[in-house]
């Protein structure tokens, strides 16, 4: 028998919704109380303030933390397990492309956010670091590992163009990713 989803889960689902639909300033907890289908007073047991909600929401529905990089890395392949770290972020992301939108409209005008967006990215980046680190048979520099990881951060997380022109092809995320890795092997 399947198990109700749970309060907290129906509020944060709720919330990521809304504030995805009408963002965070034009949505109001009794609006996400009536969505999920609790009272508002459980809706503030569980986060005291909206800001809390949002905070809690990004924290942990954000983040290559569901990433265990270790099956990721191909040996002697550093190109390949970039690609095979990629398709994983990708379907985590997919998961949430409503979260995508609340990030990127809401880290400007709220702190909460863009701390939680940072943390992402470091996590992030620690994680590429791994997967590289781990795929390379020669020794390479700190600074130059940390380097390819912003690089491919930055290629992997850059929100699309608004025109839908902003998505890169498998082809292309090839070539980026053997332009990063000649980079990072080079002397």
């Amino acid at each position: 028998m399947e198990q109700p989803t749970d309060a907290r889960t129906r509020i944060l689902d709720a919330a990521e919704s809304l504030f995805a639909e009408h963002g965070f300033d034009a949505t109001a907890t009794s609006e996400i109380a009536r969505a999920a289908a609790v009272p508002k007073g459980l809706l503030f047991y569980y986060f005291p303030t909206k800001k809390d909600l949002l905070a809690s929401l990004v924290g942990e529905r954000l983040g290559p933390g569901k990433i265990d990089p270790g099956p990721l890395i191909e040996p002697g392949n550093p190109v390949r397990s970039l690609l095979n770290l990629s398709q994983k972020l990708f379907r985590v992301q997919a998961d949430s492309d409503v979260l995508r939108v609340i990030v990127w409209r809401e880290q400007h005008s709220h702190p909460e956010v863009k701390a939680k967006l940072a943390a992402h990215r470091r996590a992030l980046h620690a994680t590429i670091e791994k997967v590289l680190a781990g795929s390379l048979h020669i020794p390479v520099g700190s600074k130059r590992l940390r380097a390819a990881a912003l690089a491919w951060g930055a290629i992997v997380t850059a929100p699309p163009l608004e025109d839908g022109a902003g998505e890169t092809r498998p082809e292309d995320l090839t070539a980026l990713a053997e332009i990063v890795c000649a980079g990072l092997q080079a002397d």
